[in-house]
């Protein structure tokens, strides 16, 4: 179906100004115009011949539309809306109307995003997956077991030191962002691992008696961010695990099976070394449903 002159003068005019003036990609002129021509459409359904007589409640009711019939994602929204305001600021700036009805209306908030988790028998088959009768499959189970046991960031995994780890005690010093520090307690059957790791794996592999890395590369060297994802890669290939799952899952997993067994939320907090409650609270999408229903019903903030 054809627009009227209007709407069709004022996208020329728009998307010359967008090249010629302000020297934007083919691409993103051309996505400005697919915009405002399905904008137009709405708005001649309306009874408008041209951008000019839009008001503010077109512009409400057409990012409704949106959203509510044709199911668009916030930043699919977002970006409309901003094509939106391009046309109707421009309109203002050329004198063809006095008033901007996209002004002082909020882009839709981002859809929240939640963690990808792996069920407990996931986690359990991924941590089988290493060979542990040699020296490399020996160390890379005690890094998938401890950071799924402890809940670290690769780079906190990768960046531990020997000194780090308190066998007699079971506990271990973290080093996260910003540099700061946290107690995490790892269980018997990590501790375990992790000291065999110790005490054979890493004597192969260590070459210089200073070196202080808890992990360390075939060559002596410390463990990598690099390498690591590779490996955890691999064995979740092996374990025929979603693609697209990344060595962040595990820690993703850790936080959400904590809060499904019972754990309380401000002691994951702890854990996790989030300095915001705010930011553990995600955790409490993705746990089982009767356990989202008693915290959002005893919990103070929820």
């Amino acid at each position: 179906m054809s627009l009227p002159d209007g709407f069709t003068q004022q996208i020329d005019l728009l998307t010359e100004h967008l090249v010629v003036e302000r020297g934007l990609a083919d691409n993103t002129v051309e996505a400005y115009r697919r915009d405002l021509e399905q904008y137009a459409h709405f708005l001649n359904g309306r009874g408008h011949d041209d951008f000019a007589t839009a008001q503010r409640s077109d512009v409400n009711d057409f990012l409704s539309d949106l959203r509510r019939d044709q199911h668009r994602s916030s930043a699919t929204v977002s970006r409309k809306l901003t094509s939106l305001r391009q046309m109707h600021r421009f309109l203002v700036r050329e004198g063809l109307t006095e008033t901007d009805p996209t002004a002082n209306i909020a882009p839709p908030k981002p859809s929240e995003r939640l963690p990808e988790v792996l069920t407990v028998e996931e986690c359990r088959t991924l941590l089988e997956v290493p060979d542990r009768t040699t020296p490399l499959g020996l160390r890379n189970a005690a890094m998938l077991w401890l950071m799924y046991g402890c809940g670290l960031r690769v780079s906190e995994l990768v960046n531990l030191n020997i000194h780090d780890l308190n066998i007699e005690e079971g506990i271990l010093r973290v080093t996260g962002k910003g540099g700061k520090q946290r107690l995490v307690p790892v269980a018997p059957r990590v501790l375990e691992l992790v000291n065999e790791y110790l005490i054979t794996a890493r004597q192969e592999q260590v070459k210089d008696s200073r070196e202080d890395a808890l992990f360390l590369s075939v060559r002596g060297h410390p463990m990598t961010r690099e390498r690591f994802w590779r490996i955890f890669k691999e064995y979740a290939r092996q374990a025929q695990l979603a693609p697209d799952i990344s060595p962040h899952t595990l820690r993703h997993s850790f936080a959400t099976h904590l809060l499904a067994g019972g754990a309380d939320l401000r002691v994951i907090q702890e854990l996790l070394g989030h300095s915001s409650l705010n930011t553990t609270e995600i955790y409490t999408h993705v746990a089982p449903e009767d356990l989202r229903k008693t915290y959002e019903q005893t919990h103070p903030r929820a």
